[in-house]
């Protein structure tokens, strides 16, 4: 009895009422959906590699009253479609040739519980090794694409793979459990992966924390132009990350445009000021060139190995 008491009075709590409320009104949605299938608005896939600008960038196009979004990656999800439970362990990459329609219709029925009928902005890293996967569910999305230069990017990653951050948990296994075979990365220091799994990732299970992160910025940015070259030109929208500094206004702008999104004054006023925004960097402000006071000597191991991918992407490929 003193248990059924205990439940109900936790029933009145303002927390648990306004989750159920929550959850009462997700339902709704979900129903709706189901009965009358509504048409979707064109959705906005923006992708990069972890540790690129993604986070910063999201919050400026996510500042568009004419968006909706999570606020929050769903790797989850994506990957309870398709990814390492369901394909072998394979990867977190998706192609066209794995998209099915009713991938098409959870999605659409995941975001409309959640946001209801708006244009979705999504922002979920590993998507940058799925867009053909993405394009051939939704023929109609645009895609965000930023780069950033790979000695930047992967020291970056190495502070990931070694502090973690502030606001969660980069770690794999939390979402897929154990792994089907031993991970000793960096001779044994790190015995599980993080960020996200690309094609040839057993390959790494036991190589240095430097050789990992090149491998995975090289894989992410690989994937994602070849995908690209597939796509619309309409479909793509390509951003440096080094432009977040030189030229905010005008790149956001553009970007605002492209994707036919009002640049209004507060917004343009936000841009103006991103460098003394918060952002879920890892160790200190964003700036260029940070690998020189971070990992030096980590970075000019992997120099000749990044160096295709730099030029391909317009940097130096040098020290």
């Amino acid at each position: 009895m003193a248990r059924i008491l205990e439940k109900l009075l936790k029933l009145r709590d303002p927390d648990i009422v306004a989750k159920n409320i929550v959850e009462l009104q997700r339902d709704a949605r979900g129903l709706w959906w189901d009965l009358t299938r509504p048409t979707p608005q064109p959705p906005v896939f923006l992708v990069g590699c972890s540790r690129s600008g993604t986070t910063v960038t999201f919050e400026t196009i996510g500042a568009s009253k004419q968006l909706v979004n999570l606020g929050f990656e769903i790797p989850q999800f994506w990957n309870e479609l398709y990814g390492p439970l369901n394909n072998g362990w394979h990867s977190e990459a998706a192609g066209a040739e794995h998209a099915k329609p009713e991938h098409r219709d959870a999605a659409l029925r995941f975001f409309y519980r959640r946001l209801g009928g708006g244009r979705v902005l999504d922002k979920t890293c590993i998507n940058v090794m799925r867009i053909g996967y993405l394009h051939a569910l939704f023929p109609e999305a645009k895609f965000v694409f930023i780069q950033r230069d790979g000695r930047d990017n992967i020291s970056s990653m190495i502070d990931g793979w070694r502090l973690g951050r502030t606001d969660g948990d980069f770690h794999l296994s939390q979402f897929l459990g154990d792994f089907p075979e031993p991970v000793a990365i960096n001779g044994g220091e790190y015995t599980d992966w993080a960020f996200f799994l690309a094609p040839g990732w057993q390959a790494y299970n036991h190589a240095p924390i430097e050789e990992v992160c090149a491998f995975q910025w090289i894989s992410a940015n690989q994937l994602a132009l070849d995908a690209a070259a597939a796509l619309p030109a309409d479909r793509w929208i390509h951003l440096r990350y080094e432009d977040l500094f030189e030229r905010p206004v005008d790149m956001f702008r553009d970007v605002y445009a492209r994707l036919d999104l009002d640049f209004t004054p507060n917004i343009e006023q936000r841009c103006r000021t991103l460098d003394q925004r918060p952002t879920s960097i890892v160790k200190g402000k964003p700036a260029k060139a940070k690998w020189k006071q971070q990992n030096p000597e980590l970075i000019e191991r992997i120099l000749d190995r990044i160096a295709p991918m730099q030029t391909r992407l317009g940097y130096d490929a040098g020290a």
